[in-house]
């Protein structure tokens, strides 16, 4: 039997958690504080990296290898996705080209409903993604 959790609507009042699996903690450590400049809020071996990612908590557990995943495996929604590209490059990021995608000259694709999408790789090789959307959401 499941219960409700007081007058809440399931989880959509709560704050996510996001989680990456890494093998190599010293160059994951260095790829998401540096690269993609993000907080470290604390080191937890050998459980966990413990990043802040815009007020949301990304836990990058150390693991002995990385599980099979298929896809994106975490993202940031961006108000101008040329100019994050154009960032991420100057900090040595390389974006993913898939031959299936039309993508731009940046390695942009738009999507069918005008959202863009730009994939890159962690040193583990997850694929993470960066996406401006039309609309605000959130």
């Amino acid at each position: 039997m499941i219960t409700r959790m007081s007058q809440h609507s399931g989880l959509s009042d709560y704050d996510i958690i996001a989680f990456v699996t890494i093998v190599n903690v010293a160059r994951a450590k260095k790829f998401y504080a540096e690269t993609l400049g993000l907080r470290l809020v604390s080191e937890e071996p050998p459980f966990a990296l413990v990043f802040d990612a815009n007020g949301i908590m990304l836990r990058l557990g150390m693991g002995k290898e990385l599980p099979t995943a298929d896809g994106t495996v975490l993202g940031w929604r961006v108000p101008d996705i040329t100019a994050a590209v154009k960032d991420l490059k100057q900090a040595g990021v390389r974006f993913e080209r898939y031959e299936y995608m039309k993508q731009d000259d940046w390695g942009i694709w738009t999507t069918p409903t005008g959202a863009k999408v730009a994939w890159f790789k962690d040193p583990d090789g997850n694929v993470l993604s960066i996406s401006e959307h039309l609309e605000a959401t959130k």
